[in-house]
């Protein structure tokens, strides 16, 4: 079988010194490490109770927390508001949060599990403790030391990078 020929570029590649190698660059492999983490967890809870990974982050930080507002969840877990009213709106369809409206302000209710979805997160959090013990078992505890350090030191450069604009379209 003949190789596919593919059509020549209309403008030539770029020097090779200006070229990006997509799996060298740092947001993307934390970016692909951090999809293949929470996909393999959440094959773990998403068989068992059939939710998915936002509506498992909304029940994590209101089971940490107890009682946010939607805003408050969003800015916790990092996911849009979109994302957050779809999680809830589904938790609260399958009855696993209640809103609660919040009487000086109309706009905003405030969120808390249900009996049922405190029951589903008391069962997840032992299954998420042991995932993560699973994940870093064969680091030492120098390498979770530098590892912590690591994240810590990228965290708050890519808040002063994001703050500063210089984060954008990365």
């Amino acid at each position: 079988m003949a190789p596919a020929h593919r059509p020549r570029p209309a403008v030539p590649p770029p020097p090779a010194q200006r070229v990006l190698i997509l799996e060298d660059f740092l947001p993307y492999r934390l970016n692909v490490l951090s999809a293949r983490v929470s996909h393999a967890f959440a094959r773990l809870y998403s068989e068992r109770f059939g939710i998915s990974i936002p509506q498992w982050r909304v029940v994590a930080v209101l089971g940490q927390h107890g009682t946010l507002t939607s805003k408050e969840v969003g800015v916790r877990t990092h996911m849009h508001k979109t994302m957050v009213s779809r999680a809830v709106t589904d938790l609260e369809r399958r009855d696993l949060l209640a809103r609660q409206p919040n009487q000086a302000d109309k706009r905003e209710a405030f969120l808390t599990l249900t009996a049922t979805g405190r029951g589903i997160y008391g069962e997840i959090v032992p299954l998420a403790h042991d995932y993560a013990a699973r994940l870093a078992a064969d680091l030492t505890e120098a390498d979770r030391a530098a590892f912590e350090r690591i994240l810590a030191m990228l965290h708050e450069r890519s808040a002063t990078l994001f703050a500063s604009g210089h984060g954008q379209g990365a």
